[in-house]
């Protein structure tokens, strides 16, 4: 029999092209729909591997459905979808997708930052309506961006490389971190700081911090109104790191200029979401690493992780370091 990997989102063929000889390719047929719970589980119980999305909930009833579950491939840097303790004891690897979105989501990212500072989806939406009725001197006037202060929280990869993209516009770099970078701070100029310092200083404030217990609900209505009122707040990193109600309550309350939002609390957001009826919000649909050579390159790596913990080898990017197959728990 050959192995069996079930993938929870439907991808080009040609990514899964290679494998199709050597595994049976099982796969949730949307691309836009999540796969539903009861397909999962009933996938579960006889797949060797899944391939999984961020937004899977991949918990202890998924990872024990069967026996034969040897790894976790989650599409996404983050993996806070997937009950690793449990996928541990359990002898499954569970790998993400590091590295290989760094350049592309900090390019998300500080696009998402100028788009909002100037504005821009605003003003290309007065045109596409026909409100562009004359010229004057404010018409859309939005926020420089040069030689202002970013203040980035989370300073991994992704946010060192939103920092060297802020060189370029000639900008002050803070950052808070749990640990201190020194290379960044020598090749770039960044100063580490604490997290208030950062929030009180900076005229853009850029969220990469991963979701963990410590970081949810970081940004709450103390800390909005710590910032200053022409401030613009960027997050590209996790939904659940902002108290959404406090945002809300920041924006029409003018403790800020604005938001840019690629994330959200609860993924998708309807029309209704109390944050898209505010003009000074710029909301994407979660697509930081939403490039074509990115996101291939991440099914690629997710699938090559797969074939290796198949064949009894390490996968490149795992998550859980602790792991051991399931035969040398035994």
């Amino acid at each position: 029999m050959k192995p069996t990997i079930f993938i929870t989102r439907k991808l080009p063929d040609e990514a899964i092209e290679s494998i199709k000889s050597q595994y049976q390719v099982k796969m949730w047929d949307s691309e836009d729909v999540p796969v539903p719970r009861e397909r999962l589980l009933e996938e579960a119980k006889t797949a060797d591997a899944l391939l999984t999305m961020l937004s899977d909930k991949i918990d202890e009833a998924v990872l024990t459905a069967g026996s034969q579950l040897k790894v976790v491939a989650n599409l996404a840097v983050g993996f806070d979808n997937i009950d690793l303790e449990t996928a541990t004891k359990n002898g499954i690897a569970v790998c993400n997708t590091p590295d290989v979105l760094t350049d592309t989501t900090a390019d998300l990212a500080f696009g998402l930052l100028m788009a909002t500072a100037r504005r821009l989806v605003e003003a290309a939406e007065l045109v596409k309506k026909n409100e562009w009725k004359s010229w004057s001197p404010l018409l859309l006037a939005g926020h420089d961006i040069h030689h202002k202060t970013i203040g980035i929280v989370g300073m991994g990869k992704i946010g060192e490389t939103v920092a060297k993209r802020a060189t370029g516009f000639d900008m002050e770099i803070l950052y808070h971190n749990r640990t201190r970078k020194p290379e960044a701070e020598k090749s770039l100029g960044a100063v580490y700081c604490s997290f208030d310092e950062l929030v009180e200083k900076s005229d853009f404030i850029v969220s990469l911090t991963p979701l963990t217990n410590e970081t949810r609900n970081m940004f709450t209505r103390d800390t909005f109104k710590k910032m200053k009122n022409n401030a613009i707040f960027i997050n590209v990193g996790r939904g659940p790191v902002i108290d959404e109600q406090a945002l809300y309550d920041a924006l029409v309350e003018k403790d800020i200029a604005g938001a840019g939002l690629d994330v959200f609390v609860k993924e998708p957001i309807g029309a209704e979401h109390p944050l898209l009826a505010l003009p000074n919000v710029v909301a994407l649909p979660h697509i930081g690493s939403s490039s074509v050579e990115t996101r291939v390159t991440m099914m690629k790596l997710c699938i090559d992780n797969i074939k290796a913990v198949i064949n009894g080898e390490n996968p490149t990017t795992l998550v859980n370091k602790e792991w051991k197959p399931i035969q040398l728990v035994k």
